[in-house]
């Protein structure tokens, strides 16, 4: 996913709480939410542990990773250009989750 495709999805989601309810969002959002340049610095440095897909949630692909050794150093490469837009994903799925919104 794009950046701007992300943070127009993330302000739709936004303006439709209620105005009372925003801070609280706000807050319980960013608590939670993953920082894609982390999640790819991670990927880039502790990939093939599978430690990228440990923090986005993906805890079987994790293992998966963690016993290849990053599918033998090829999956850990991908995911260099897959991980960012997984993270903006999994924030959006925080962000309605927060919400209360349906997916």
């Amino acid at each position: 996913m794009k950046n701007d495709a992300y943070m127009l999805e993330l302000l739709s989601i936004y303006r439709q709480i209620d105005d009372a309810q925003k801070s609280d969002f706000t807050i319980r959002f960013n608590a939670q939410a993953r920082n894609p340049v982390v999640i790819f610095g991670l990927s880039v440095f502790l990939g093939y542990f599978g430690i990228d897909r440990f923090m986005l949630g993906q805890v079987l692909l994790g293992i998966l990773k963690l016993i290849t050794g990053g599918g033998f150093g090829i999956w850990y490469i991908v995911d260099w250009f897959l991980v960012a837009g997984t993270a903006r994903d999994k924030n959006l799925e925080i962000a309605r989750s927060v919400a209360g919104l349906k997916q």
